[in-house]
């Protein structure tokens, strides 16, 4: 499974729209635009988006496992990507994800900033289109694979919608939120549906859960010792703008990524360096790493200080700078 296909690309213009359509259901664009969401736009509109995601990516992964349903054939189709090959392919979690962040973020704005209600659809159908047909183009899912990611998470969205007011109150002041957040995610991770060959849909879902619960504790933190989320919007421009707002806006992301990415690599060396060490097995072992008493705690622990340090260090180091 780690060789690739000869092909030769005929229409660059599709080749590389839907090579990058595909990397919008990936890690690279949640650990950049989710994080964008908070520190530039809303923080009520970032957590809705986030909630949504996790639930939709967590029963998106869990379907795949329990239905087994393989991917497209190759021959006939050919494969532009590996790494998913593994992976079985009912349903598409890049089409549920795409459908889930770009409609989530519709209808969290439609209502707190003024902008045309038609451009703001058509861009959520656009974006969710691309993702999908991107998934037909690298030859990883059927129609039918998509089909079924996209409308499972239309359905999870209108079952949400009603809750969401709810659950982001109980996200923001329970004080069980904090142990409530940590806890149902590393159960639902210990006890991920078993395979009889290594997935990295385990991995995957414990890096969602993983980056969701660290988030979900940086929020409830954030409302109990730092401004309120019930002030209103967030201090944070919006959608209007101006020239030198666009300098804070980007000093705010990069000096954010960076911020993150370090994080990632950080507690990723130590956390597996203190595993490598218990379990006796060294860092560059792979199938170790794959290993349940391995994989789930790495990776748990490296994203939830990911989803933590997005919510709570940087907008402090934002602050600090005087980039709020």
């Amino acid at each position: 499974q780690g060789c690739t296909q000869k092909y030769i690309v005929k229409n660059y213009f599709y080749y590389y729209l839907f090579k990058f359509s595909a990397a919008l259901g990936e890690e690279i664009f949640y650990i950049t635009f989710l994080p964008f969401t908070y520190w530039n736009i809303d923080h009520s509109v970032s957590r809705r988006m986030i909630i949504v995601w996790s639930i939709v990516m967590y029963i998106g992964q869990v379907s795949k496992d329990i239905l087994k349903w393989p991917r497209p054939l190759s021959p006939p189709v050919v494969k532009l990507e590996m790494r998913t090959n593994a992976e079985y392919g009912m349903p598409s979690t890049h089409a549920m994800a795409a459908t889930a962040i770009s409609f989530s973020f519709f209808i969290a704005t439609m209502n707190q900033y003024k902008y045309p209600f038609e451009l703001g659809l058509v861009a959520a159908f656009v974006f969710s289109t691309l993702v999908c047909l991107s998934r037909l183009y690298t030859g990883m899912h059927t129609v039918l694979d998509v089909i079924g990611g996209a409308l499972i998470s239309a359905v999870l969205l209108v079952l949400l919608y009603p809750a969401w007011d709810t659950i982001d109150h109980l996200l923001l002041t329970s004080p069980f939120c904090p142990l409530f957040s940590i806890v149902v995610p590393l159960v639902l991770c210990y006890n991920y549906p078993k395979l009889d060959y290594y997935s990295p849909t385990r991995g995957d879902t414990t890096t969602i859960l993983g980056a969701a619960a660290g988030a979900a504790v940086g929020f409830w933190l954030n409302n109990q010792y730092a401004t309120s989320a019930y002030t209103g919007k967030s201090v944070q421009p919006g959608f209007h703008l101006l020239t030198s707002a666009m300098v804070f806006v980007l000093a705010r992301f990069f000096i954010g990524i960076l911020v993150v990415l370090l994080t990632r690599w950080v507690m990723k060396s130590v956390v597996l360096g203190v595993l490598g060490y218990q379990y006796k097995f060294p860092i560059c072992d792979l199938e170790a790493r794959r290993r349940l008493e391995v994989e789930v705690p790495y990776k748990f622990v490296t994203y939830s200080c990911v989803g933590f340090t997005a919510t709570v260090i940087v907008p402090l180091l934002h602050e600090l700078l005087g980039l709020m």
